[in-house]
């Protein structure tokens, strides 16, 4: 287990401790830290305005975009296993996306939701309806990025695929004969197989959520008209710090206002989220995909 614990001990353990030792000291990085006791605990949830905000929008893009990526790659895995011709080329068609650049499939659907030029925009006036403004508007804005997320679930998709295939199909037969439903075969057949899948997906997209900063900092600094370079300064969370999350929390904390001690702290909270989602995820994995009894 030598590896291992030496593995586990420099790159979790020793960092993890020392983030929690500089929430409690002053550090700029420069200077030696000094003790602050809970001054930068204090500091962030009772006279940071930030921090709220950007706590809200982390949560809600790892409820909401997490579970439409989950839904969304299910439901493609279960279509393209039903089609008999042309499959490859629908596989292909919907894996293309995930392989795009973080930052130029941002770049991308930011000017295609623009609001006066986007094409999108033009589409849904031209058909009578009302155009939203996407990355300018606040309540639009995490919308948006849940849409380009969605367009890039060509991963779980092939992860859906491969697992909806190993299904046995003397399964589906045997719930045919009894006269179960297409529900009933998806609620009692496909589900419990699938369930291990479905909670990898689920797990692994919280954890991916509550780390998600290059989309919404590229979508808000193209879509505000500010794209950084030298003596720019920016603050994330355009419009109305409606695109703030906890990673560029931490980066403005502690690389914008080297506040070190501070970013620290938002990190604990981060980590602390992570973990009490994947263990209530664990333990209710019954309830949360179904036992198929």
């Amino acid at each position: 287990m030598s590896p291992w614990l030496i593995g586990f001990g420099f790159f979790f353990a020793y960092p993890l401790l020392s983030t929690l030792y500089f929430s409690f000291m002053r550090y700029d990085g420069l200077n030696p830290p000094t003790w602050r006791g809970l001054d930068n605990w204090t500091y962030v949830f009772s006279d940071f305005p930030k921090f709220w905000p950007a706590l809200q929008n982390t949560l809600w893009l790892g409820v909401v975009m997490v579970a439409c990526r989950v839904l969304f790659g299910l439901g493609i895995g279960m279509l393209i296993t039903k089609i008999k011709t042309g499959a490859g080329v629908f596989r292909t068609f919907f894996y293309l996306p995930y392989l795009a650049p973080p930052v130029a499939a941002t770049l991308a659907f930011v000017f295609l939701l623009n609001p006066g030029t986007g094409p999108v925009n033009s589409l849904l006036e031209a058909v009578g309806i009302p155009a939203p403004s996407w990355f300018n508007d606040a309540d639009w804005a995490k919308p948006a990025l849940t849409v380009l997320a969605v367009w890039g679930v060509g991963d779980l998709m092939v992860i859906f695929m491969a697992a909806l295939l190993d299904v046995p199909k003397e399964q589906y037969e045997a719930a045919e004969l009894d006269g179960a439903s297409a529900w009933q075969r998806f609620r009692f057949v496909t589900l419990p197989n699938i369930s291990p899948i479905i909670l990898f997906a689920v797990v692994t997209g919280i954890i991916g959520a509550m780390q998600y900063y290059t989309q919404p900092i590229v979508a808000s600094k193209v879509a505000s008209g500010v794209m950084g370079g030298s003596g720019v300064t920016f603050e994330p969370g355009h419009p109305d710090d409606s695109t703030l999350t906890l990673p560029q929390l931490i980066y403005s904390l502690g690389f914008s206002q080297f506040n070190y001690g501070a970013a620290c702290v938002v990190a604990l909270v981060l980590f602390a989220f992570s973990m009490a989602f994947t263990a209530l995820l664990m333990r209710r994995r019954g309830g949360l995909i179904g036992s198929g009894d």
